[in-house]
């Protein structure tokens, strides 16, 4: 997408939410606050990061810019395919697809939601702070009716009430200030819009205690500025920001160990020369689901998947 074909009306200056126009190489939004100028990268990436961004998110767009080709190269192996596939069919089963015409896809990463959502996305913009991420997306939703930019999460350069639905799948663990999250969250979306996030959450204490350890030792990870949900402090910023949890569910145990952690864990790589892998991976998806299901068990699993809805006009 050129610079020129950017949905000028879903973009908005990240500090003064002013209207943005291009000018030049450009965007440039007036307010009685002052001018600010945006640049446009060459491949028609606008960088509201460059100016606008806290030290956490910083430091978020530094580690995935080194990491991002091995991150896209893990996420290609067939068991983690596999998995990924049984985890996309779950969000799938909790999205109201009727509310998919204006779509924003925040720390889009290569726009996993976009690709999960395909046709039935009317538009949308992927917002994310790196951006060899970004071009990456850019590359790979080539054609379809999507912008993106760079830009931090917690003060996003989008319009307020212009989407109709918000995806995080993957990013509210890298940020630390969730209500400011939230906040900015809920200004973007309709009235009765829809909040959907999967993510890695530990409220069961055997994830919290081996996060502990393999978050700091781990080059691929930052725990620093990662850290997982737990449903306690989630949901009451959330309510906070004007939104009523409506799903949360966890999904993942043992089998999400072994398959979906190819940049965390290195021997997972191995698997990919296992013959039969998509049928053992598929099997250890049904094997968790039981587990996650059993009696005290259902808050167990390693993923969540949760609906936030934000209160209608007038609540």
């Amino acid at each position: 997408m050129r610079a020129e074909s950017l949905p000028f009306d879903l973009l908005r200056c990240p500090v003064t939410h002013s209207d943005l126009a291009l000018e030049g190489d450009a965007l440039v939004s007036h307010s009685p606050e002052g001018d600010s100028r945006y640049r446009v990268d060459p491949s028609g990436i606008p960088l509201f990061a460059e100016q606008f961004c806290s030290a956490d998110a910083r430091a978020q767009e530094a580690h995935y810019d080194g990491v991002a080709a091995a991150y896209v190269k893990n996420l290609g192996y067939a068991h983690t395919q596999e998995y990924m596939r049984f985890l996309d069919q779950a969000l799938l089963e909790v999205v109201d697809q009727a509310g998919l015409a204006t779509v924003a896809e925040i720390c889009c990463g290569r726009g996993e939601a976009f690709a999960l959502l395909g046709p039935k996305i009317g538009r949308g913009v992927g917002v994310d702070v790196s951006l060899s991420m970004l071009k990456a997306a850019r590359s790979e939703h080539a054609g379809r009716p999507l912008a993106f930019v760079q830009g931090d999460a917690t003060m996003l350069p989008l319009a307020d009430g212009a989407f109709d639905s918000v995806f995080m799948l993957g990013g509210i663990h890298h940020v630390n200030q969730r209500s400011r999250l939230f906040a900015e969250i809920a200004r973007i979306l309709k009235p009765g819009g829809r909040f959907y996030f999967r993510e890695p959450v530990s409220d069961f204490a055997l994830w919290r205690w081996l996060r502990s350890g393999i978050y700091r030792l781990s080059p691929a990870l930052d725990h620093d500025t990662e850290r997982p949900l737990r449903y306690e402090e989630t949901v009451p910023p959330l309510t906070e920001a004007g939104f009523s949890c409506d799903h949360w569910s966890t999904h993942g145990f043992f089998g999400f160990c072994l398959f979906m952690n190819s940049d965390v864990l290195v021997f997972n790589r191995l698997f990919r020369f296992v013959p039969g892998i998509r049928a053992m991976t598929r099997w250890s998806t049904r094997l968790d689901e039981w587990i996650v299901n059993l009696p005290r068990m259902q808050n167990s699993g390693l993923q969540v998947i949760g609906v936030a809805v934000r209160a209608p006009a007038g609540q």
